[in-house]
């Protein structure tokens, strides 16, 4: 009998623990990962701005480029943790951010660290 309820007192402590470690854990990475989508962002539309003001041949790749990001930083699903292909689009968004910064011939480094996230250019 006491094992019983020993076991039962464990398994409800560790369930109410695992909850809260993972919930801790994913408001901190979620936390990440909207700060590395937010940069892109930023970053896309402030070119894109700068862009329109000079329109010729060779900038009208580089605003392709700068809408293929915003559009696919706009589709990423922010709202659904289960979505289940999360981490492939996290990557291609990556991709097309590194696309983009070779097309402007910027060189980018996005650092994300427990004290500060930084995007350098």
């Amino acid at each position: 009998r006491f094992h019983g309820e020993g076991y039962q007192e464990g398994y409800a402590e560790g369930s109410h623990v695992g909850v809260v470690e993972g919930r801790r854990y994913g408001s901190l990475h979620g936390a990440k990962i909207g700060s590395e989508i937010g940069c892109y962002l930023g970053f896309a539309l402030t070119w894109q701005c700068l862009l329109q003001k000079c329109m010729d041949e060779k900038n009208s790749k580089k605003m392709r480029a700068l809408a293929s990001l915003i559009g696919m930083i706009q589709k990423f699903p922010y709202e659904d943790p289960t979505y289940d292909k999360l981490q492939e689009d996290l990557e291609k968004i990556r991709g097309k951010f590194k696309q983009v910064c070779s097309v402007l011939n910027i060189q980018s480094d996005f650092r994300i660290s427990t004290e500060r996230s930084s995007l350098t250019f």
